[in-house]
């Protein structure tokens, strides 16, 4: 006789989801991009249940229609995303809150409860242009911690939402040192982290490590994989991301880094409630790659008890 097999622990504190990201979705509007319908249609019949907004403007932005779109389909929203360039100071401030207020509003018509917030790239996302020094100096540092804080303040007051901050390559919250760095200079009352696999471990980071060390931070999950083959060609010669990801260096779970099992036991360790948000960059990628893969994808999380 041979001994049974171990039953896949249930992950009962996490909520799998997944995102236009993973449809190769990064504007509100790209021809390379597939329509919005497709995109609902596509990720209810993969087997998912919760969805993020993608970038403003790609989603129906009006409640009613949104709302009417995304329940014929038995779908509902997680969060919005929001980006940020808090560590240029007080000066954008104006401007940042116009972009978060749109995007706050519809996420509280969506009955969602978080807005992610990814910081600017310093690279440019579509050409890959150097538009900005890639470390940060004390007084910018400064100013980006001060800044997240007052975003997570004005929104969780105005719009009874939570922030969390998305580290991504080529942005300045980015690897190990330098989200510890953010996480250790901001209240934790007020800002969390959305702890994105793929672009940790594209940065080097552990994800496992994280969650063991800072997980009172850990408020909200972007599952992803990298191709370590590609990685190590992309970090030896300094390729973008955008450039990178065109090569495939965001991969199909599992057959990439970090390894998805041991993270999101991790996360269950926390015992707190956590989306867990599907999302494989792809931009720009053919109309009919991302549908196949999301299927897959899920029932591999459906396999590690999600």
């Amino acid at each position: 006789m041979t001994a049974a097999a171990s039953p896949v622990p249930a992950l009962d504190r996490i909520r799998v989801g997944s995102a236009p990201d993973s449809w190769g979705v990064w504007f509100p509007d790209d021809s390379q991009q597939v329509p919005w319908q497709r995109f609902l249609d596509e990720v209810a019949e993969a087997g998912y249940e919760w969805i993020e907004l993608g970038p403003y403007g790609y989603l129906p932005t009006d409640p009613a229609r949104l709302t009417e779109e995304i329940t014929r389909r038995n779908l509902t929203v997680s969060a919005g995303t929001i980006f940020t360039s808090l560590h240029r100071g007080p000066e954008v401030w104006d401007a940042t809150w116009e972009h978060v207020s749109q995007v706050a509003e519809l996420t509280r018509a969506m009955n969602a409860k978080h807005l992610v917030v990814i910081p600017s790239f310093w690279r440019d996302d579509k050409t890959a242009e150097i538009i900005e020094p890639p470390e940060l100096t004390a007084e910018q540092w400064r100013h980006l911690s001060t800044g997240m804080e007052r975003l997570g303040r004005e929104v969780r007051e105005r719009f009874g939402l939570d922030i969390v901050v998305h580290p991504h390559a080529d942005t300045h919250i980015d690897g190990e040192e330098n989200v510890a760095r953010f996480l250790d200079a901001t209240d934790s009352d007020l800002v969390n982290l959305c702890l994105d696999t793929g672009h940790y471990a594209y940065c080097g980071g552990d994800s496992v490590k994280l969650i063991e060390t800072y997980g009172e931070r850990i408020g909200y999950l972007h599952l992803k994989q990298v191709d370590p083959e590609i990685l190590a060609d992309v970090v030896k010669n300094g390729v973008p991301f955008g450039p990178a990801v065109k090569r495939g260096v965001m991969c199909e779970p599992p057959k990439g880094v970090p390894e998805l099992e041991p993270v999101l036991a991790a996360a269950q360790k926390l015992d707190v409630d956590l989306f867990a948000i599907v999302e494989q960059d792809m931009y720009p990628c053919p109309p009919d790659q991302p549908f196949p893969i999301a299927e897959r994808t899920r029932r591999f999380l459906r396999s590690c008890g999600a």
